[in-house]
């Protein structure tokens, strides 16, 4: 067991064929051996979403030494918990998700399908990582990233997550990572969320869309902050959502 190398299961929400989770793949191939369960198309905005009414299933895409992929017809989520029941012949070492078109700062972790897969490893006890980039394009230009995400990763595998934490990493749009910060979750909200549409046949319609309003856009210590100054940002994330400074306040109401 001390011999083998470090078992990485990685996934993401913009599916198998994803430019960035492809990225991903070749830029950890050499730091231990690789197993990917993704989706079989986009499924952004799907959070830690489970598929319960439907049958989930998985196909093998690809197989050679130190690499095997699948895809699988369920959610982010659902690919974690089946790749643990199914493909997975020990715990991995290490989860992975990404690399993600699009940030996930801020609020927006809450959302993502990228942070869902992340969440449902941490839940597991594996030690998590979210990938994602400040750019939607289909052909997002990764390779500014890869150093980062390969120090990042190397030292995860040394030091490891304490249990029920997780990293959330963000990188700008492009240009030379300036160094990383370590940061905390911007607070902002989304407005304008949606767009009425009339629809030929004379009903209404709504496309979802919107303006991310952050709060405090000149607090350094954000991770919006950071990556829309050049930076990558790292944001501890916990997956216990108990408030425990409320704990003793709301025994003080006396119920």
């Amino acid at each position: 067991m001390e011999n083998k190398r470090p078992l990485i299961l990685i996934s993401n929400d913009d599916g198998f064929q994803a430019k960035g989770i492809n990225e991903l793949i070749r830029y950890v191939s050499d730091l231990g051996d690789i197993v990917v369960m993704a989706p079989d198309g986009p499924r952004s905005g799907q959070s830690s979403a489970i598929t319960v009414h439907d049958p989930v299933r998985y196909q093998l895409v690809r197989r050679v030494s130190g690499l095997t992929i699948y895809k699988c017809s369920g959610t982010p989520t659902d690919c974690i918990k089946l790749s643990k029941m199914t493909v997975l012949e020990r715990k991995p070492d290490l989860l992975l998700s990404g690399i993600n078109h699009g940030e996930n700062a801020g609020i927006n972790a809450i959302y993502s399908g990228t942070m869902g897969a992340v969440i449902e490893g941490c839940l597991n006890s594996i030690p998590s990582i979210g990938f994602s980039v400040d750019n939607h394009s289909l052909d997002a230009d990764f390779v500014h990233c890869a150093e980062t995400i390969r120090r990042i990763i190397r030292k995860t595998l040394q030091e490891g997550l304490p249990q029920n934490i997780c990293l959330n990493v963000n990188f700008p749009a492009e240009g030379e990572i300036k160094g990383v910060r370590i940061c905390r979750q911007t607070k902002g909200v989304w407005g304008h969320e949606w767009e009425k549409q009339t629809h030929p046949r004379g009903f209404d319609f709504f496309w979802l869309t919107g303006d991310f309003e952050n709060k405090e856009p000149e607090c350094e210590d954000t991770d919006n902050w950071a990556f829309h100054n050049g930076y990558a940002s790292i944001t501890p994330t916990s997956v216990d959502l108990t408030a425990y400074e409320m704990i003793d306040k709301l025994k003080a109401w006396n119920l």
